[in-house]
């Protein structure tokens, strides 16, 4: 991409919307085919169906074209932590000891022996959308009980825990710097972006990755 052209459209918010926006980030993601056409670079539907995955950048020197007539749309997240938030789950192919880890966290969650992926993306879709209205589902939860790597909602937009902390998220696909973190409330109830089978595994050990690589276009 030449340096005085926009982003492309096809980063991911915390909330789980599609936006454009600068820095590749860690991660590819993905969730159908979500554009028309080539070159249009903009995408038309939210998702289509239940299977949202958080995939490698690289994997067996596959390539995957973006905005690619009748493929899926290649989606990108500053970094897992983002993409949890926003309702994916590990890749079962090219993340596999990921998305076992993940599984079964979620599965010991929830009481069962295991999960099949299906079934696991199902989970997730009911508590991250409201097919009803055709909006994001939130959650609540005590600060107290919130793991690191977990998404809440402030006033002024996502932001991520962090100890005693929360990172605000900021529009540019970015973190807010260390001295614009502000502080955990101790007590009282938490808005959170987070599913709460995903946060569930964060509190059971999964580990999150958090934090970008240099900003890079794709």
């Amino acid at each position: 991409m030449s340096p005085d052209e926009s982003p492309a459209a096809n980063r991911v918010t915390p909330f789980g919307e599609v936006v454009a926006a600068p820095g590749r980030g860690s991660w590819m993601g993905n969730r159908g085919r979500l554009h028309e056409g080539a070159g249009t670079r903009q995408v038309r539907r939210h998702h289509v169906g239940r299977a949202w995955i958080t995939c490698a950048l690289a994997f067996r020197d596959r390539r995957v074209e973006q905005w690619h007539p009748g493929r899926y749309t290649p989606l990108f997240f500053l970094d897992e932590a983002v993409a949890l938030a926003a309702g994916h789950r590990p890749c079962a192919e090219c993340r596999r000891a990921d998305f076992v880890r993940f599984r079964d966290l979620v599965a010991a969650g929830v009481g069962v022996e295991r999960l099949a992926a299906p079934d696991l993306d199902r989970l997730l879709h009911e508590e991250r959308w409201d097919s009803r209205h055709r909006t994001r589902r939130l959650h609540a939860a005590p600060w107290a009980d919130l793991p690191d790597g977990a998404f809440v909602v402030l006033d002024a937009g996502p932001a991520r825990v962090a100890g005693d902390a929360v990172v605000p998220w900021r529009p540019d696909n970015s973190y807010a710097p260390a001295g614009q973190s502000l502080a955990r409330p101790s007590r009282g109830t938490a808005t959170v972006l987070t599913p709460p089978s995903s946060l569930d595994a964060l509190r059971r050990g999964y580990p999150v990755q958090v934090g970008a690589p240099e900003p890079q276009h794709a």
